[in-house]
């Protein structure tokens, strides 16, 4: 299965007062740290960032595209990332720019996963973790559908396809979920610097 990747990159984050995109991990900012690890796995990557958002500077062969409205959430996000991803990817691995723990093996196991499926969606306790997920091209039709509706919940579409909701035991290649933790506040920034030596 060729897969590419998606990197929703948000606008500015209240909580830690700078845009997550341009916060500095180490030597590179978080999004260039987040795209340097997708491709280890995955080609192409496509960039989606909001409408006037400023973007560090990324590898040539990466695309960069824009929300076509601002303030409707991952679905808005996952459909600019479709629209644009070259036809010879099957599917996405698709993920936000604050994930810079994120671990190739689990990028691997998930496309895995999506063998069969149109999502391959890591669920725990009910909450599924539609950020950290793989979507195949297919379901565009059905995003643009839940967006006209303004159906803006990623739940929505894991209803409408056939979703495979992946238990975290499942991830042997990532026990520790470290992919899944996003950064919301300047503690969790914090922490994960130190997680990763800085």
């Amino acid at each position: 299965m060729t897969a590419g990747a998606i990197v929703l990159c948000g606008g500015k984050s209240a909580r830690m007062g700078t845009p997550k995109a341009l916060l500095p991990f180490g030597p590179e900012t978080m999004l260039q740290r987040v795209v340097r690890i997708l491709q280890e796995v995955v080609s192409p990557i496509v960039a989606v960032a909001a409408v006037g958002q400023q973007l560090p500077a990324l590898p040539a062969d990466v695309i960069v595209t824009r929300d076509e409205q601002e303030g409707r959430g991952p679905l808005e996000g996952l459909r600019a990332g479709l629209k644009v991803l070259p036809v010879d990817a099957e599917c996405a691995y698709v993920t936000s720019c604050d994930v810079p723990l994120l671990e190739p093996g689990f990028i691997r196991q998930m496309l895995d996963f999506a063998r069969g499926y149109d999502i391959a969606v890591v669920e725990i306790d009910g909450f599924a973790h539609p950020l950290s997920a793989v979507y195949r091209r297919t379901v565009l039709p059905y995003v643009e559908e839940l967006l006209a509706a303004d159906r803006l919940r990623p739940a929505f579409l894991f209803d409408e396809v056939r979703t495979r909701r992946v238990r975290p035991e499942q991830i042997t290649a990532d026990p520790e979920l470290r992919t899944l933790r996003n950064l919301n506040t300047r503690e969790d920034y914090q922490q994960a610097l130190a997680d990763a030596g800085y």
